[in-house]
């Protein structure tokens, strides 16, 4: 169920009527109509790709945010245009309330950019968290929504540059809470290497890690690096600079004790992000983890040489739910993202 309303010169101040009026005569036709309100969504993309976001945007789910802000660069134009949806998630059942969400579409030109937080400022909701995400460059774009925005959505695996990369994102931790998507991918290894030491027994271990070894699609050096920031941020590793060479990059990182050796690989895989991880300990030991059927193969080899495997069900989440993921940790806060950032900057800049 859903109303429509269009207006191919329209003004921001017109648009916020629309919405508000929709508002007013959704809720006098349906009693029980409530609209949600847990997050403003602001998305920056080129006008061509429109279909390609829009299904990403779908796969988000229940993360869905409240309000949608759909800002399509069309190079050239001169006029603002807009379309403003106002819908229910379901159909309304007896007794029950209907849960609304909002959509608004906007149709600017190169130089809306530069003015871009004067025309949303009316048209988010008020006193939520406001998330801009523009996965189409435009950094003008963003800076511009830094005063209106409180989280940024970035996707660090989309610069070419590593180092670039990361600077950029150390930038946007200035001003907003930054939820990067190359960091996400990262997670169930994270889960999983931090619950392979989480046993009393096994912690000492810790402090003899002596390599550590990450393989990774090609393009997803930024989750390498910031899967070995995160180890250097969390064990007090003081990190040394990474070198390319023969296909993959290798460096050092440095505690009083050791120095542990660090290598990312690239290996060929169809879906972004890690496809295995080996930590190395000074006595032999090692743990592995895997993409395999089902889950992450994980293998441990003791002092002796002896090796087990098994698999760990279940422990990605997959690069289709990525976005929906991105969204949900919107609202939360993620302490050990700007620690391993920075980090990870140290082995690369």
């Amino acid at each position: 169920m859903e109303d429509l309303w269009r207006e191919d010169d329209t003004t921001p101040g017109r648009i916020e009527a629309a919405l508000r009026n929709m508002f007013i005569a959704r809720h006098k036709e349906e009693r029980a109509y409530v609209p949600a309100r847990v997050m403003n969504m602001v998305v920056i993309a080129d006008r061509e790709f429109r279909g390609e976001v829009e299904n990403r945007l779908q796969r988000v789910g229940r993360f869905h945010p409240s309000r949608l802000l759909l800002v399509l660069v069309d190079p050239g134009r001169t006029r603002l245009a807009a379309s403003v949806r106002v819908g229910t998630v379901d159909a309304p059942k007896s007794g029950s309330i209907s849960v609304g969400r909002e959509r608004v579409s906007l149709l600017v030109g190169e130089k809306h950019l530069k003015k871009l937080d004067t025309i949303l400022d009316p048209l988010v909701v008020t006193d939520l968290a406001t998330m801009v995400w523009s996965p189409h460059g435009y950094p003008e774009a963003v800076d511009e929504l830094r005063k209106l925005a409180q989280i940024t959505l970035i996707d660090s695996q989309d610069e070419q540059d590593v180092e670039r990369a990361l600077l950029r994102a150390d930038s946007l931790t200035d001003d907003t809470y930054v939820v990067d998507l190359a960091w996400l991918r990262s997670t169930p290894w994270r889960e999983r290497v931090a619950a392979a030491f989480d046993s009393p027994r096994r912690r000492p271990d810790l402090k003899a890690i002596s390599a550590v070894t990450v393989r990774h699609r090609e393009d997803s050096l930024a989750s390498g690096v910031l899967f070995c920031g995160w180890l250097a941020s969390r064990l007090g590793w003081e990190p040394g600079p990474l070198s390319a060479g023969r296909g993959r990059w290798t460096g050092t990182a440095h505690t009083r004790r050791q120095d542990i050796k660090l290598t990312l690989e690239p290996v060929e895989m169809s879906s972004p992000g890690l496809a295995g991880v080996t930590i190395e300990l000074a006595n032999g030991q090692a743990m592995a983890l895997d993409r395999s059927p089902g889950g992450l193969r994980a293998m441990r080899r003791d002092r002796d040489g002896t090796e087990r495997a098994w698999t760990v069900m279940g422990a990605s989440r997959g690069e289709g739910g990525i976005l929906g993921e991105g969204v949900r940790q919107a609202l939360l806060r993620d302490p050990t993202y700007r620690p391993a950032l920075k980090s990870a900057e140290a082995m690369v800049v």
